[in-house]
């Protein structure tokens, strides 16, 4: 049918449909959406991570037991009342033969014990001060390892002055030094003055110390740099040069030199120094911080240089042994002995018998283990740079009369 032959209405209502089905495939489906901008207002901070300025803090759970160290308390107390038993214990002191800290506790330092979940010790600290402390942490294969932190913290003058009103210990704790700086000083000076017989009422001392201390506080660790004493007519005086060892004004050695090996003749060494051993089994490192001596039972040990004594005592490992301190610098071990002849706070001087070597404690032949230490840490005595002249030499003495011209001057000004 051609279109010219309808009516005009059919023809525009066919018109209008054909308008009608070219608008509906036009208009856009539900997936073809026209874009818009549509403004959105967004908080991005608080979106954002919230991070802190300041770092975080890790809390570490505090020991499960604690204690202030008295008079009378024993190792095997201790552990028990930490609930820790005794094999425990053991590998503990296996593990502290390379320091021997236990047997240094003191009425005063703290002892601290962390258990897991099963009881099992798995970190104990000795707290002795500010400055030091030894921590003991368990491996994974239930043995333990040992560290010995010490800080070097702040030093700070202190100088001291009195008079001599009855005996010097009295006008020396009258001032405000401790028994063992007034020990100290009597030690250092014994071969110039006899304290009981030469002092009199009058007569006038000064000391130079040195005190530390760890962020404000002190360790009450201490040490003499200058000490002098107007008896009667005379001055005697004494001071510490950069060797750590103390000589008057002159240069001269208030102490005799140290002698390299502790033992009256030479013995073949059977093991040497070595801070970097390791184990044979564990692979870990086991430093052998001393050198052992071939000796027959009950050979003859000798002080290597004048000194106190500060440890007689009887060890699982160690077995009988012996600690010497020689001035502010210089401490000497002696283990494995079968019996020490000398005493705690004994004196001794250079070459005196101070013990017969023995096989006592883990051993696996009669031998004398002997440890060097210079400011606290272990060396090898047989290579190390210690004293050997009783006087300096022209070049030290330049530097130590510089040295004692400004510690006079202080104590002058104190």
């Amino acid at each position: 049918m051609r279109l010219q032959a309808l009516p005009a209405f059919h023809k525009k209502l066919l018109l209008s449909s054909g308008l009608l089905v070219g608008a509906a495939l036009l208009w856009p489906g539900a997936h073809e959406v026209t874009p818009q901008r549509i403004p959105l207002h967004l908080d991005i901070e608080a979106l954002l991570p919230q991070v802190g300025t300041e770092p975080s803090v890790v809390e570490v759970a505090g020991p499960d037991f604690e204690r202030v160290i008295q008079s009378g308390d024993t190792l095997s107390v201790l552990f028990q009342k930490a609930g820790v038993g005794q094999q425990t214990m053991y590998k503990v002191l296996e593990a502290d033969l390379d320091i021997l800290a236990l047997d240094t506790l003191q009425p005063g330092n703290r002892i601290r014990f962390w258990l897991d979940e099963q009881g099992n010790l798995t970190q104990l600290e000795l707290y002795f001060n500010a400055a030091h402390q030894v921590l003991f942490k368990r491996f994974d294969d239930g043995g333990y390892g040992v560290e010995e932190i010490n800080i070097e913290g702040f030093w700070q003058n202190r100088i001291v002055s009195g008079e001599i009103q009855g005996s010097f210990y009295r006008s020396a704790q009258r001032v405000g030094l401790s028994a063992a700086e007034i020990q100290k000083i009597e030690s250092l000076l014994k071969e110039k003055l006899n304290f009981a017989r030469d002092l009199r009422a009058g007569d006038h001392f000064s000391v130079l110390m040195n005190d530390q201390y760890i962020e404000g506080e002190s360790t009450g660790v201490s040490q003499v740099l200058g000490l002098r004493i107007q008896n009667g007519r005379n001055e005697i005086t004494a001071f510490q040069s950069t060797d750590g060892n103390f000589y008057d004004e002159k240069g001269q050695s208030l102490a005799r030199a140290f002698q390299r090996i502790p033992l009256e003749k030479r013995y073949r060494i059977s093991s040497s120094f070595n801070p970097n051993r390791r184990h044979p089994v564990t692979g870990r490192v086991s430093p052998h911080n001393g050198t052992d001596f071939a000796v027959p039972i009950g050979t003859k040990v000798v002080a290597p240089g004048d000194g106190v004594v500060t440890l007689v005592t009887n060890h699982r490992f160690a077995g009988k042994y012996i600690v010497i301190e020689h001035g502010n610098k210089y401490r000497t071990r002696y283990l494995h002995l079968s019996k020490p002849l000398v005493h705690k706070g004994q004196r001794v001087s250079r070459g005196q018998v101070i013990a017969l070597s023995g096989n006592t404690g883990r051993s696996t032949g009669p031998h004398l283990h002997y440890e060097f230490h210079v400011n606290g840490r272990p060396v090898n005595p047989m290579k190390a740079d210690i004293p050997m002249a009783s006087q300096l030499s022209k070049e030290q003495m330049r530097e130590f009369s510089q040295l004692v011209s400004t510690r006079k001057m202080m104590m002058d000004l104190g």
